[in-house]
């Protein structure tokens, strides 16, 4: 596969996944103008390629190993762990952490709010 095979492999996937070039670059761990050149196709570190592409669920000739339904399921995941833990630190201050039990329903509560819910426009948010 070309390089700028590769690239379009890379647009259309974000597209795909309906996220913007910042949070895209917050999410791989690089930099807003870094993702824009990657994008344009200029000259940039393959490192730089492989986490995006890491992050995107594709592979160096821009196949899928990580289907888009998994990708979503595991940023979904993620996000409702880190929320469910602002809600056990706040309820641990006042004393009254939660069980295991609640607090995996709370993550699976937020998981499905950012795979169908409210939250859905949110999961790839930084």
């Amino acid at each position: 596969m070309k390089r700028l095979d590769l690239i379009k492999q890379i647009i259309a996937r974000k597209e795909q996944l309906n996220i913007t070039i910042d949070n895209l670059a917050k999410l791989s761990g690089l930099g807003v103008r870094t993702v824009n050149r990657v994008l344009a196709n200029e000259d940039v570190k393959l490192s730089t390629i492989e986490s995006i592409t890491n992050f995107l669920g594709l592979d160096f000739a821009g196949n899928e190993i990580v289907p888009l339904d998994e990708l979503k399921k595991q940023r979904a995941k993620e996000k409702a762990i880190f929320m469910a833990s602002l809600v056990q630190g706040t309820s641990a201050l006042e004393m009254q952490g939660l069980d295991r039990n609640n607090i995996n329903t709370i993550i699976s509560m937020y998981e499905k709010e950012f795979l169908n819910g409210e939250y859905k426009n949110t999961l790839w948010v930084a």
